[in-house]
C-alpha cells in the first residue's frame, strides 16, 4: 500500500488514472442507452425516451450524493449486511485525501454513481411510450434509495450479506445492475399495463442507425464498466477487458444465428441486441471466467435472449424495449454460469462445477439472483403502484396516441410533414389503407413486422 508523507494511505496514480477514464466511459453509457432506446421507439416519442435517460443522470446524482452513497457503501448498519449507515450523508467525511483501496474515495463514489445512473435509466425501456414524465422523475428518486442502494450494499458494500456471508460472485453488477433493472422493469410494466395496440399495431424501431450508434457507445462504455471494476490498472482489469470483448462478439453471433434459422434474416437490430445481451451476461462473470468461458457466456446469452424477447407476448406483459428479455435473462444467465465456469486462476479460489468446484458455488449464485430479483420486483411494484395512485403513472390515451414528444415536451424530433411528403402523420409504421395488416406470428416482437 502506498503511504503519504504523513504515513496515511495514498492513492496509486496509475490505478487512479485508469478509474478516472473508466468512470467517464460508464457515464457515456447512459447517453448511449438513450440513443439505443430512442431509435427503438416510434418517432412520436423518441425525445421522451431520450429525456428519461438524461434526466436520470441528474436525479440519481443528486440522490446519490445526498444519501445513496452512504446507504450503499457506508459501514454496515447492525452487522447484518442489509444497508449501510448514515455516516456519510451529503458525502460528509469523504474528502480529497480519503482512499478506498488504491484510489481516492471521491473517485470510487463517482464510479459507483455511474452504475446507479444507468441502472435506473435501463428501467425506462420497459415502460416506453406510455409513462408520465413527472411520475418517472418521482419514481427514479424513490427507487434509487429504496431499491438500488440496498442491493448495491448487499453485493458491493463492505459487510453486505451477499458478498460477505453468502460469498456469491458478481464482479461488475450482474445482480446489482442487470437483474435489478430487469426485475424492476417487469414490475413497472405490469403496473402501467400494455401500450395501446400492443400485439396488434406496428411498433417497430423508427431509426435503426440510431440503435446501432447507441449499441456502439454502450459497447465502448462497457469496457469501463467491467474492466474498471477491477479498481486498478492490473492484470485482472486486462482479463475483464478481453472477456468483455469476446462475450459481446459471441452474443452478437449467437443472436444472429437464431434469427437466421428462425426468421430467415439476420437483422441489424438483432446484431445490436445480441451484442448487448453478451455484454450483459459477461458483466457479473468477467472477473471469474477465462476466455473460453467468456465466449460460452456470451454465446449462451445471445441465444437465450433472442428467444426470451418474444415471451412477453405469451405473458401479455408489454416490456416495450425488452429490458426483461435482455437484461433480466442475460443477467441471470451470466450470474448462474459463474457456478459452472468460474476458474481459480481468475477468482483466486472459488471454482465452478465444470472446473471441479462442485455445486456449492452454483447454489450461492442462484440464491443471489433469487434474492435480488424478488426484492427488486416487490419493492418496485409497490413504488409504482403508490405513485400511480397518488399522481398517476400512465399517460392519457390522447397523449399516447398523439405521442409524448409533442404532448409532454412540446417538441418533435422530426418534421413529420417532410418525412411523409405532405401526407397526414399517423405513426412511424402506420399501415396504409391499401395494405392489409400483417398477421400475428408466434415469434412476433418489437423486432418483427408487428413489433
Amino acid at each position: 500500500m502506498l503511504l503519504s508523507s504523513a504515513g496515511t494511505p495514498a492513492a496509486n496514480p496509475a490505478d487512479t488514472a485508469w478509474l478516472l477514464a473508466a468512470t467517464a466511459l460508464v457515464l457515456l453509457m447512459t447517453p448511449g442507452l438513450a440513443l439505443f432506446y430512442g431509435g427503438m421507439v416510434r418517432s412520436k416519442s423518441v425525445l421522451n425516451m431520450l429525456m428519461m435517460s438524461f434526466v436520470s443522470i441528474a436525479l440519481v446524482t443528486v440522490v446519490w450524493l445526498v444519501a445513496g452513497y452512504t446507504l450503499a457503501f457506508g459501514t454496515d448498519a447492525g452487522g447484518i449486511g442489509l444497508i449501510g449507515d448514515l455516516k456519510h450523508l451529503g458525502m460528509h467525511g469523504v474528502g480529497p485525501t480519503s482512499v478506498t483501496g488504491h484510489v481516492p474515495t471521491l473517485l470510487f463514489a463517482s464510479f459507483q454513481l455511474t452504475f446507479a445512473i444507468i441502472t435506473a435509466a435501463l428501467i425506462s425501456g420497459a415502460v416506453a411510450d406510455r409513462a408520465r414524465f413527472g411520475a418517472w422523475v418521482v419514481f427514479v428518486l424513490v427507487w434509487t434509495l429504496a431499491v438500488y442502494a440496498p442491493v448495491a450494499h448487499w453485493v458491493f458494500g463492505s459487510g453486505g450479506w451477499i458478498v460477505a456471508k453468502l460469498h456469491a460472485l458478481d464482479f461488475a453488477g450482474g445482480t446489482v445492475v442487470e437483474v435489478c433493472s430487469g426485475a424492476s422493469g417487469l414490475a413497472l410494466a405490469m403496473v402501467l399495463g400494455p401500450r395501446l395496440g400492443f400485439g396488434r399495431d406496428a411498433m417497430r424501431p423508427h431509426n435503426l442507425p440510431l440503435v446501432l450508434l447507441g449499441a456502439g457507445l454502450l459497447w465502448f462504455g462497457w469496457f469501463g464498466f467491467n474492466a474498471g471494476s477491477a479498481l486498478g490498472a492490473n492484470g485482472l482489469a486486462a482479463a475483464a477487458f478481453l472477456n468483455t470483448q469476446a462475450a459481446g462478439c459471441a452474443g452478437l453471433l449467437g443472436w444472429l444465428a437464431v434469427e437466421k434459422r428462425r426468421d430467415g434474416h439476420a437483422t441489424t437490430l438483432g446484431a445490436a441486441s445480441g451484442s448487448v445481451a453478451g455484454l450483459v451476461a459477461i458483466t457479473p462473470s468477467c472477473g471469474s471466467v477465462d476466455l473460453l468461458g467468456a465466449v460460452v457466456v456470451g454465446l449462451a446469452a445471445g441465444v437465450l435472449c433472442s428467444y426470451a424477447v418474444s415471451w412477453k407476448f405469451r405473458w401479455g406483459v408489454d416490456d416495450s424495449l425488452d429490458v426483461v428479455g435482455v437484461h433480466l435473462m442475460g443477467g441471470i444467465a451470466g450470474t448462474l454460469l459463474i457456478g459452472l465456469l468460474a476458474t481459480a486462476s481468475m477468482t483466486g479460489g472459488p471454482k465452478g462445477l465444470l472446473y471441479g468446484g462442485g455445486l456449492g458455488q452454483l447454489g450461492k449464485q442462484a440464491v443471489a439472483v433469487a434474492a435480488v430479483g424478488a426484492y427488486a420486483f416487490t419493492v418496485t411494484y409497490a413504488i409504482g403502484k403508490g405513485i400511480d395512485r397518488l399522481i398517476g403513472f400512465r399517460a392519457s390515451e390522447e397523449q399516447e396516441r398523439t405521442g409524448l414528444d409533442l404532448t409532454v415536451h412540446a417538441e418533435t424530433a422530426y418534421d413529420h410533414g417532410v418525412l411523409t411528403h405532405g401526407t397526414p402523420y399517423a405513426g412511424a409504421h402506420a399501415v396504409r389503407p391499401s395494405e392489409p395488416p400483417v398477421p400475428p406470428a408466434s415469434h412476433v416482437t418489437d423486432r418483427s413486422p408487428l413489433g
